[in-house]
């Protein structure tokens, strides 16, 4: 089940973290859709960028501005009355946070706090989404996927303060947002926790398809770190369509979908570094090949899945494109790219495509 087109056409959608990569396919989504799109982040992180590339800010209203700037940030919440708020901004990147873990805190964590403090400043607002990551849970390294009732941890600082974001949702929905008195605060609270998404756009450093894709065009090999671990990888509109939906359920009926939900592929979807890399290279062609990267590097968890046996039951949510299918996507983008294409008509195309 995917959301209603009639649902979003004239809803007023703040999002946070719009010039990033999953931002702007939200917002391109949301506009075909007809919603008031308002989106509040620092520039794009990297460059190119699809937020530029689509030409994303066509058609909504953009604000530049930074997440831990509390004040500024409830203004121009407060100022455009959103029915409906996705907070995406964050501090991406496990490698990043090694080196920046004060930076990596005070985004996820703080910035966290930031919006709901701001939300609660909004009578306007209905349905808030707050995303994390799958990275969130404490990683044991079993071979089964881990449950929205699982602990949160995270082993590197990232992925630590994905879990604390976590926390800080749970106790503002038990402290401010509390389902027993939804009828005096009118807000639903949820979060989702999706794993690695690939798709067209994306140029962020130290993210496998990127890097592939920097590889090829350049005519280098692609040098990859870990190669047999595994990751929850689903294309970019998976995990927003469930974002979408469960958006809607929470501004539509409120409290029952005011959880934490996972958004990931399924079971037997999930492939190791080596597996994704051959694939790329192999619809990439020219000669595309791939090497182990030598050397010490920081740890990264080496398996990783999601239960969504949730959001199966409770959402009528699934992923539709499986991984082969979402790498062909991902490839076309980046190949219409290097042919000088409407990028904005593909991007919206794409999203034709996968509903």
């Amino acid at each position: 089940m995917v959301t209603s087109p009639d649902f979003w056409r004239g809803k007023r959608v703040f999002i946070t973290g719009h010039t990033g990569f999953k931002g702007s396919w939200l917002c391109l989504w949301l506009q075909s859709m007809g919603a008031e799109v308002t989106g509040y982040a620092l520039s794009p992180p990297t460059h190119p960028s699809l937020y530029e590339a689509a030409s994303v800010v066509q058609g909504m209203h953009s604000h530049l501005g930074d997440i831990r700037e509390g004040d500024e940030l409830a203004r121009v919440l407060v100022e455009s009355r959103p029915d409906v708020v996705f907070h995406l901004a964050a501090q991406p990147l496990v490698r990043h946070s090694y080196t920046h873990p004060v930076e990596t805190y005070a985004t996820n964590v703080m910035g966290t706090v930031n919006l709901l403090e701001a939300v609660r400043q909004a009578p306007s607002v209905r349905s808030v989404i707050i995303v994390t990551s799958d990275k969130c849970y404490e990683n044991r390294e079993w071979p089964w996927g881990y449950r929205e009732i699982d602990p949160m941890g995270g082993y590197d600082p990232y992925s630590n303060s994905k879990g604390c974001a976590e926390l800080v949702v749970s106790a503002y929905r038990s402290s401010y947002f509390n389902p027993g008195h939804y009828q005096e605060h009118r807000v639903a609270l949820a979060s989702a926790r999706a794993g690695n998404v690939i798709g067209g756009g994306d140029w962020a450093d130290d993210r496998l398809v990127p890097d592939i894709i920097r590889a090829v065009r350049a005519g280098q090999p692609v040098r990859i770190r870990n190669p047999h671990a595994i990751r929850p990888w689903q294309h970019v509109l998976e995990p927003l369509s469930g974002y979408l939906l469960l958006a809607q359920r929470l501004y539509e009926q409120g409290t029952p979908f005011a959880q934490g939900w996972n958004f990931g592929p399924a079971d037997d979807d999930a492939q190791p570094v080596s597996w994704i890399v051959d694939h790329v290279t192999s619809l990439w062609k020219d000669g595309a090949r791939w090497e182990l990267e030598g050397g010490e590097h920081a740890h990264e968890a080496n398996y990783l899945r999601l239960d969504c046996s949730k959001a199966r039951a409770e959402l009528q949510w699934h992923p539709k494109w499986r991984l082969d299918q979402a790498l062909e996507k991902t490839v076309e983008w980046y190949r219409a790219d290097v042919a000088g294409a409407d990028m904005r008509q593909i991007t919206l195309g794409q999203i034709e495509a996968y509903l």
